[in-house]
């Protein structure tokens, strides 16, 4: 067990409860800490973005980090139980397996998933991560972003599959695509072979980005025309969970 690190906890925990800022000397009679233990883990803390000082009485408060991070967890749960009856519905309608995804830094996370009844379908599982420039569901969302977030993944080009875009002008000629017809598809798998998909960002109640629904399916059933045909579909549904966020647009 890392003392120091329940330790840095135990201090987060007594400045959330707290009805205002403190001292160090306070801090530390309260906690049972050295002085030197609870400046050292200050510090830290406000390296991290986690905690200020308030200059004219040497005293420390949280910052809104914390609450950020809580809400991006209540959200996220929030989003699942909102979306599932149109993941259902989209199910129902495409025939193939339907996905809710969230974007973190470079990658799409499955967050939940709906699995197609057919045989032979589009294997995924909730929990993981695919770099986001290889998935409709990563596109659809990096489309709802400033245009300067794609250099970050000049370090990750990588080819996965013969289709896999190599460049960031191939993939912002993608995101273009997306961004003028509401919606991001792969015709054969970028990530794996094989694979087709479509897929919408979901927007929030405050216009921000939230995640994205696609759907996906083996590129031998699932070709252009069905593409297009479900993406009215997937869109729908994107509108319809953005909705019930809180998104009146």
């Amino acid at each position: 067990m890392d003392k120091a690190f329940i330790k840095g906890l135990r201090l987060l925990e007594t400045l959330a409860l707290s009805d205002g800022p403190r001292g160090i000397t306070e801090l530390a009679n309260e906690l049972k800490f050295t002085k030197s233990n609870v400046h050292r883990l200050l510090m830290t803390l406000q390296s991290q973005g986690y905690v200020r000082q308030n200059p004219p009485h040497s005293t420390y408060e949280l910052t809104t980090k914390i609450w950020a991070l809580g809400s991006h967890v209540i959200h996220r749960m929030d989003l699942i139980k909102i979306a599932r009856p149109m993941m259902a519905k989209l199910m129902q309608v495409t025939g193939e397996t339907i996905h809710l995804s969230i974007l973190e830094d470079t990658d799409v996370v499955y967050v939940d998933k709906i699995e197609s009844e057919h045989h032979i379908r589009a294997h995924t599982s909730v929990g993981m991560r695919a770099p986001a420039f290889t998935m409709a569901t990563g596109k659809a969302m990096l489309a709802q972003l400033p245009d300067n977030y794609l250099e970050r993944f000049k370090p990750h080009f990588k080819r996965y599959t013969a289709s896999t875009r190599m460049t960031i002008e191939e993939l912002r000629e993608d995101i273009e695509v997306a961004r003028s017809q509401g919606y991001s598809y792969v015709l054969h798998g970028e990530w794996r072979e094989g694979i087709a998909a479509c897929a919408c960002a979901i927007i929030g109640r405050s216009g921000e980005l939230v995640g994205a629904i696609g759907m996906s399916g083996p590129d031998t059933r699932v070709k252009r025309k069905q593409i297009k045909e479900y993406s009215v579909h997937v869109m729908e549904a994107a509108r319809a969970i953005g909705a019930a966020l809180g998104n009146s647009r």
